[in-house]
C-alpha cells in the first residue's frame, strides 16, 4: 500500500504541539477529523483504548498510533513532526517526535495490518528519519514521505 493512498499532502503538520502523549494525541485527533470528516472525540478514544494496550512509541522517537473506527470509509493516514520531544512511553524509553497516525475502518483486517506494516518500514530508514527532523515545511515533509517509496526504500 503506498503511502500517498494513506496520506494526503493536507495531513501533514511540520510543528505539532503537544506537552505530553494526552495532549498530542487530542491534537492529532482534531487533525484526522479535520481531513476525514470523522469525529475528533471518536478518533480520540479510539487511539487511547489502543494506547491502554501498550504504546505505539516504535522506538527511535518514532510513534504510530492507529485505531479502527466504525464510520471510516478508508484507511487514512496523519504525519506530524512535534515542536519538542515528548515521553510517549516507548519501547526504548527514547522520546518521540515523529508520529504517524493511522485511522482504518473496523473491518479492515488485513489491509489495517499492511498499512501499520508499510509505515514502520519507511521509519526504520534511518536517513529519512534524519531529514524528517531537520524539516520544516509541510510540502517538504510530504514529499520526503512519498518519495520514500522507491523501490530501493521499501
Amino acid at each position: 500500500m503506498p503511502l500517498n493512498d494513506l496520506v494526503k499532502p493536507d495531513a501533514v503538520f511540520p510543528a505539532l504541539k503537544g506537552a505530553n502523549k494526552k495532549q498530542v494525541l487530542q491534537e492529532l485527533s482534531e487533525k484526522a477529523a479535520t481531513v476525514s470528516g470523522l469525529d475528533a472525540r471518536e478518533i480520540f478514544d479510539a487511539l487511547t483504548q489502543r494506547e491502554r494496550l501498550g504504546s505505539t512509541g516504535v522506538g527511535g522517537g518514532i510513534a504510530i498510533p492507529h485505531g479502527k473506527l466504525a464510520k471510516c470509509g478508508r484507511i487514512f493516514g496523519v504525519f506530524a513532526r512535534l515542536e519538542k520531544p515528548i515521553d510517549f512511553e516507548a519501547l526504548d524509553d527514547a522520546p518521540v517526535d515523529l508520529i504517524f497516525l493511522l485511522i482504518a475502518p473496523e473491518s479492515a483486517g488485513a489491509d489495517h495490518l499492511n498499512a501499520l506494516s508499510r509505515v514502520a518500514r519507511v521509519l526504520r530508514d534511518q536517513s529519512l528519519i534524519a531529514t524528517l527532523r531537520a524539516t520544516r515545511d509541510a510540502s517538504a515533509l510530504y514529499s520526503l514521505l512519498i518519495a520514500s517509496q522507491t523501490p530501493n526504500a521499501a
